[in-house]
C-alpha cells in the first residue's frame, strides 16, 4: 500500500471511529438537497433517458 493510500485509509478509520464520517455525509446529503442539485440531477438522466429510449443499457459509455 503506498502512502497516500495509507493515509487515506488511516483517516477513514478514524472518521468511522468518531462518528464524524456519517455527520460529513448527512450534512453534504442536506446541502446537495438544498442547492437543488437532487433534482438537477434527477432532471438530466430524465432527459438522457427519454432521448436515448431506444438504446440499450449496454450501449452506455460509463467509466
Amino acid at each position: 500500500m503506498n502512502k497516500d493510500a495509507q493515509m487515506r485509509a488511516t483517516i477513514n478509520q478514524k472518521l468511522i471511529e468518531t462518528g464524524e464520517r456519517e455527520r460529513l455525509k448527512d450534512l453534504l446529503r442536506a446541502k446537495l438537497i438544498e442547492c437543488g442539485w437532487k433534482d438537477q440531477l434527477k432532471a438530466h438522466c430524465k432527459g438522457e433517458f427519454a432521448e436515448n429510449a431506444d438504446a440499450s443499457a449496454t450501449d452506455y459509455p460509463f467509466q
